[in-house]
């Protein structure tokens, strides 16, 4: 079984491109844009860390001396210790999770686009369409004869894909979220990757749907740019 140092090892690898050297160059999907100035996933089991290839080594150098053996414990003396020298933009927290196996897709009323009918986008999901080709698997939920409820894979690797999730505000409520992640979900895994979720601390829905999807959490990410 995979421990949850090794899915969040996982997890930075779906979210971000590296260098030779594990530093952070952008993010994983187009069009590639700025990768934070540190990654901080922080498990039960530990800690990744993870640095933007645009800092120098005396900034990295002050922030392993503040981070330690525990980065998840110290964000406010880590963001004290980058702003000295850095104007910070953005600090970034959230909830990371793993479905459970739910390659049983029987009872979904999702529909997986194609190329064939990748068509379907093009009114409600014209991002999802033009990049389709990077978002693959994609399902849909159709209603009033339009998608209204979307999962596609946001970023991946040869190993995960993390979920991006999607309902039109008039059609919460109705389990579409959960339904179209499940499907989702199965084709991932059928395809023998393993499906993630992330979300930020202030998104309440999107816990919503987690829990209603039985998702394992298996750590927390902060995003400092």
């Amino acid at each position: 079984m995979i421990s949850d140092l090794e899915l969040m090892e996982l997890h930075v690898n779906v979210l971000f491109r590296h260098d030779s050297e594990n530093r952070l160059i952008a993010v994983n999907e187009p069009p590639y844009g700025a990768a934070p100035r540190i990654f901080i996933g922080a498990t039960r089991m530990g800690s990744i860390v993870r640095y933007s290839n645009s800092l120098d080594k005396s900034t990295i150098e002050k922030l392993d001396q503040v981070i330690g053996a525990n980065p998840g414990a110290h964000p406010g003396k880590i963001i004290k210790a980058l702003s000295i020298d850095h104007l910070l933009s953005n600090v970034w927290t959230g909830p990371a999770y793993v479905f459970p196996d739910v390659r049983d897709r029987t009872y979904s009323r999702a529909i997986k686009i194609t190329h064939e009918n990748k068509e379907i986008l093009k009114s409600q999901f014209p991002y999802t369409y033009e990049d389709f080709e990077y978002k693959q698997p994609c399902f849909v939920i159709i209603e009033d004869n339009i998608p209204v409820s979307i999962c596609c894979s946001a970023r991946k690797t040869s190993k995960a894909d993390e979920a991006s999730l999607f309902t039109h505000e008039d059609y919460r409520g109705r389990a579409y979220g959960a339904d179209v992640a499940k499907a989702w979900a199965a084709e991932v895994q059928i395809q023998g990757r393993i499906a993630l979720y992330s979300t930020s601390k202030d998104n309440l829905a999107s816990q919503s749907v987690a829990r209603k999807l039985q998702l394992a959490q298996y750590g927390t990410d902060i995003h400092i740019s």
